[in-house]
């Protein structure tokens, strides 16, 4: 293989090694060997077009329309000409899966399922950044800067994770451009006798054997010093880039489901941030609206999903199977036929704008109405939008159970299975001990788990001082439970998880339910639902009721009437209980009012009793949340402004040496000589930065020499270089030296003509990643020795004594 070979195939690696960084945000990792494949065959592209030869901007080119190509085959070859060449059909479609991929990144927790659109923005970032790196390197001979896009690539990856991305991922990609220093400068190296040292920027002159100066490792030396520069970067911007913010009601962030034809899993979403924006909205859009047939609207709450699964950290859906959408749905868990129900329909629609993939409905829902890519989970009772579907402008009929339990049947109920039980009395051991101490103080009179839990409520709702406050930071972990006891202020979230987590303590199975509260009625009796709706509540198990709802934040929502025992029901008897574990308990509820709509249903809904219609669609405006925009806004150019640092120290550099401000005055040499060594050295950086790498034992004319051959310099230049180091020598050697006229001009002058003779690779370098950006390295290393030898010295002086 020859040495550009070999660097080709190094630059593929170290495009592999630093998208390794992407294997803990995704699984499963299938992608990465699919974009090992594609990126192969754009590397022996590229190879092949060197050979041929092409002209270099023709060459990345070539490689980009194969590229092209093979993402067209293996993601819409349906829609192109001959499965292979991409029409407009094709090119929608690629928009179309595009945006399905960042609805996904936005929705899905880490590590997110690899749908179809996060696979083609995976394996496509990975082929632009190969060819990115393999143009850079190898098409136009500058390995350097071609960790840009290596740093880029595993930057992502280490502002998404949760963590940042790991040692062992910084190790690869590091590796990986380590690897492509190595073999530029060996493929540099091995061309003895035509070029080597004075070959220090890319299009220059060859040489002979014997007409070279310098050191021999000074190319090699000069991509070392560039790549540890880039290695600090990329520890640097990781670990200012803050991880981005999940969000359910408005975006559906933070969540995952692997959605396929014939089942897969899912699991949702951290909802703090989203629920937390929609509450503080200035303006309360309307999201869902709905006719229903109960009269019995304030039980009518929307649920969205189920937080079931509490690791410490916060409260999530734990990973469930789904399937295809049953008619009728399961009978719900744990009810019994002895437990009053009335059967109710409701008629949603969903706004235009509002878009997420968990599907808002009363619980539990008995049968649902609705078209689209919609998948059922069963634990949960919840439908999850499959390949990008959303709730935007969807409209959807809803059969549900208002279940009607008395005090009575919830402080009789037998003691829930075990696998209940085991699954949703978990709590971790960082949970701080005032939780369970706080649970048993609460409830310590208490005589069953129905008790438990009114009491629980009560305490939170008007006993226990608590303040509702939408502006207190959301959190949801071990700690923030166990701060919002102390402190007592907090919104829903806060007392939902809180209760859950205490009645968890006590032995009683619990979840969190996030979704809406009924809304409100307008003229002509429509609810509507707006964002300072959104909800979170705990729900409690009981033996022959199911999950049931209790309501302990305070001036939200209202509490269900089986949580108030104090206020009797007429309905109840002494004999009336529930079942026991080993009697029958096969569900089968009977509702109490008709299943048809009544006039003033159908006068308020038209399409009462009728299947739902198909949605439109819409074409609301959507989008992420200004909270979550801002932050992606302000880490991007955080992170810009980092890998920006370098060029921006150059500017200023040049323009402390070259300004009108007089510079400080050199001993015995006055502020002209300060003026000429400023100027100078603004001279022999600018040869650095286009590829003349300083020899620090050089006089000033043998340097300005090296400069204009090296540099191909013409006439006009050349003697403006050579009036520079004149002025130097005056400076440094003369009794009497000279002002220095014209100094900063001729530097401008040398600059210019640098820049004019080098091939555009090279002047991309020079401005955006300049060689002599080291020195600011260089200097606070040597600042930091300084400071640990004064105190060292300090020391022994000390202990000398």
């Amino acid at each position: 293989m020859s040495g550009r070979g070999r660097l080709a195939l190094c630059a593929a690696l170290a495009t592999l090694a630093a998208a390794f960084a992407l294997l803990p945000l995704v699984e499963p990792a299938t992608w990465l060997l699919q974009a090992a494949l594609l990126l192969g065959v754009q590397t022996l592209v590229g190879a092949l077009a060197r050979r041929v030869p092409l002209a270099r901007p023709l060459t990345p080119a070539v490689q980009a329309l194969v590229s092209l190509l093979l993402l067209t085959f293996f993601f819409v070859r349906d829609e192109a000409f001959a499965g292979l060449l991409p029409g407009p059909a094709a090119f929608a479609e690629f928009g179309q899966l595009l945006a399905q991929g960042g609805h996904d990144v936005g929705r899905y927790a880490i590590p997110a399922p690899v749908t179809d659109g996060i696979r083609l923005m995976l394996v496509g970032g990975v082929l632009l950044i190969g060819l990115l790196v393999d143009a850079l390197a190898v098409t136009f001979r500058s390995a350097a800067p071609a960790g840009l896009p290596l740093l880029a690539l595993y930057s992502v990856a280490a502002g998404l994770a949760r963590d940042g991305a790991g040692w062992p991922w910084f190790l690869c990609a590091a590796g990986g451009y380590l690897l492509l220093l190595l073999a530029e400068g060996r493929e540099r190296l091995s061309q003895w006798g035509r070029v080597f040292t004075d070959r220090g920027r890319p299009g220059s002159s060859a040489y002979e054997p014997g007409g070279v100066e310098g050191p021999a490792t000074a190319p090699v030396r000069t991509g070392r010093r560039i790549g540890a520069l880039t290695l600090g970067l990329a520890l640097v911007v990781p670990a200012v880039m803050p991880s981005l913010g999940s969000g359910l009601l408005d975006a559906a962030r933070n969540g995952r489901g692997g959605l396929g034809q014939n089942g897969g899993t899912v699991s949702a979403v951290n909802p703090l941030v989203a629920l937390q924006d929609s509450l503080n909205q200035a303006e309360d859009r309307t999201a869902l609206s709905y006719t229903t047939s109960t009269r019995n609207t304030q039980e009518m709450y929307l649920r969205i999903v189920a937080l079931d699964r509490f690791d410490g950290s916060s409260w999530k859906p734990s990973e469930r199977r789904i399937d295809a959408v049953p008619d009728p749905l399961p009978a719900p868990p744990g009810l019994s036929p002895d437990v009053r129900t009335e059967k109710v329909r409701s008629n949603i629609v969903a706004a235009p704008w509002y878009a997420q993939n968990w599907l808002p409905m009363p619980y539990p829902a008995d049968r649902v109405r609705l078209e689209g890519r919609w998948r059922f989970e069963p634990e949960g009772r919840t439908l999850v939008g499959d390949r990008g579907q959303t709730t935007r402008g969807e409209r959807y009929q809803v059969e549900s159970l208002l279940v009607k339990p008395t005090p009575r049947q919830l402080r009789q109920a037998p003691e829930p299975p075990r696998a209940v039980t085991e699954e949703y009395t978990k709590v971790p051991d960082s949970l701080p001990g005032v939780v369970e101490r706080t649970a048993r103080q609460v409830t310590s009179k208490a005589s069953s788990d129905y008790e438990r839990a009114v009491r629980l409520q009560d305490w939170f709702a008007s006993d226990g001082g608590f303040t509702y406050d939408t502006r207190v930071r959301a959190g949801s972990g071990s700690a923030a439970i166990g701060n919002f006891l102390e402190q007592k202020e907090g919104f829903c979230v806060h007392f939902a998880f809180t209760m859950a987590a205490m009645a968890r303590t006590l032995g009683i199975p619990a979840r969190v339910a996030v979704g809406f509260t009924p809304g409100t009625a307008d003229a002509e009796g429509r609810m509507n639902v707006g964002l300072k709706d959104a909800h979170a509540w705990p729900e409690l198990y009981f033996e022959g009721v199911g999950w049931t709802r209790f309501e302990p934040t305070p001036t939200r929502g209202t509490p269900p009437p089986y949580a108030q025992p104090e206020t009797p029901d007429p309905r109840e008897n002494p004999a009336e209980q529930l079942p026991d574990r080993g009697q029958s308990t096969e569900p089968s509820p009977v509702p109490s009012e008709s299943e048809s709509c009544d006039a003033n249903a159908k006068r308020l809904d038209p399409q009462c009793g009728q299947a739902a219609p198909a949605p439109d669609g819409g074409n609301g405006d959507g989008g992420l949340p200004l909270g979550t925009v801002a932050g992606v806004t302000a880490a991007s150019l955080l992170g810009l402004g980092l890998l920006m640092l370098p060029m921006l120290w150059r500017v200023r550099t040049r323009s402390r040496r070259l300004g009108d401000r007089a510079a400080p005055s050199v001993p015995g040499r006055g502020a002209d000589g300060a003026v000429v060594l400023g100027a100078w050295r603004e001279l022999v950086d600018s040869g650095w930065d286009y590829g003349v790498v300083p020899e620090e034992s050089a006089t000033p004319r043998k340097a300005a020499e090296r400069i204009v051959r090296i540099g191909d310099l013409g006439p006009e230049a050349a003697e403006a270089a050579f009036r520079v180091a004149l002025e130097v020598e005056q400076v440094l050697y003369a009794p009497q030296p000279r002002p220095g006229v014209g100094v900063r001009a001729d530097v401008l002058l040398v600059r210019a003509a640098l820049r004019d003779a080098a091939p555009r690779s090279l002047r991309l370098r020079a401005l955006l990643l300049p060689p002599s950006s080291i020195r600011v390295m260089w200097t606070v290393t040597g600042a930091a020795t300084a400071v640990r030898d004064r105190w060292l010295g300090a020391l022994r002086v000390r202990f000398a004594k």
